[in-house]
């Protein structure tokens, strides 16, 4: 199994940092979701998790090999990134789309390979796209591009995926739809998937482990009922909350009802 992990990590845009001396293990094998306010870090972080942004000191690590210094598609056939708000070209089908999937595993010259189309036939049936894969992308629901853009990852057969908002924009049943398929492929495949979430609540109910943001540093981190407390909350977010067990999962529900002083 492939572990991310960052060491001391600090990335920065320019002279200002973002992310400040992070050091973070996700567990292998299991779904960890970033949490914090707008501009606590967590996508900026993920961009270093992905190799999209050199530290500004320490690293981060992918099988204890810094990341920055692999060859760009060795570290695609390592690591699959679904960014956000992603958008296929005009007329790709679905299928075109995930076949994209396999350019790293392609020669100098972009050959095609013997896995190549299983590969993708694979990725399109783990999500429930076999019917739908001529279809121009933009002519499929929300969430259902959001599925398409997952079979890209995983036709990329990694072993770790990495996803930036994935519900973004998405109505409460394609919220669900794709949280459902990320909650599946890892129990089926072991994938280890780390996300940034704005939902406290699908975070809780869907990952287990959560890291929680502020000012780019890591406030806590840990199973969801011991992240998303009162006071926990009061911390990262400024709000006032009453944290409930779901009686059907046995998870942690929060129902923010006001603001602190600070928030």
């Amino acid at each position: 199994m492939r572990r991310i992990e960052t060491d001391n990590l600090s990335l920065a845009y320019g002279p200002t940092p973002v992310v400040r001396g992070v050091t973070l293990r996700p567990p292998v094998g299991k779904v960890t979701a970033l949490l914090g306010r707008n501009g606590s870090g967590k996508s900026t972080l993920l961009r270093g998790f992905a190799r999209l942004m050199a530290p500004a000191s320490g690293t981060a690590l992918l099988d204890g090999q810094a990341i920055h210094q692999l060859p760009t598609r060795e570290v695609a056939r390592q690591l699959g990134l679904l960014p956000q708000g992603p958008e296929a070209p005009a007329g790709m089908t679905v299928r075109e789309l995930v076949s994209l999937g396999r350019h790293p595993h392609r020669g100098r010259l972009g050959l095609s390979t013997p896995e190549d189309g299983p590969a993708v036939a694979e990725a399109l049936s783990l999500t429930g796209l076999d019917a739908l894969a001529e279809r121009p992308v933009e002519t499929l629901s929300g969430g259902q591009r959001q599925r398409a853009w997952i079979a890209l990852t995983l036709a990329q057969r990694t072993q770790v995926v990495l996803l930036d908002e994935p519900t973004t924009f998405l109505d409460p049943a394609h919220q669900i739809e794709v949280m459902q398929l990320v909650a599946r492929l890892n129990a089926e495949r072991g994938l280890t998937v780390l996300m940034v979430l704005h939902d406290l609540n699908l975070a809780a109910r869907y990952a287990d482990h959560l890291v929680l943001l502020l000012a780019g540093e890591v406030l806590t981190e840990g199973a969801p009922a011991a992240v998303l407390t009162p006071d926990w909350l009061r911390a990262a977010y400024g709000v006032e909350a009453d944290v409930v067990t779901d009686s059907r999962t046995g998870r942690p529900v929060c129902l923010p009802w006001g603001l602190t002083a600070e928030g």
